[in-house]
């Protein structure tokens, strides 16, 4: 299995504001990691610490 995760950050944020965020959507989405089987195909749209759609995950075949 391969795990994509894709996250535009923003260009204007500072590299501390760009890590802090990171860090953030990160520790979310491992936090919900249970709610997900991880099979070929599953995905879903991550969003920033305003709710703004900012990339996404998803599970394809390695």
């Amino acid at each position: 299995m391969k795990f994509l995760l894709d996250i535009t950050l923003d260009e204007a944020a500072s590299a501390e504001d760009k890590a802090r965020e990171l860090g953030r959507i990160l520790r979310y989405w491992a936090g919900n990691l249970h709610h997900y089987p991880l099979r070929d195909g599953d995905g879903s749209a991550v969003y920033d610490s305003d709710y703004k759609e900012v990339g996404a995950w998803r599970v394809v075949a390695s």
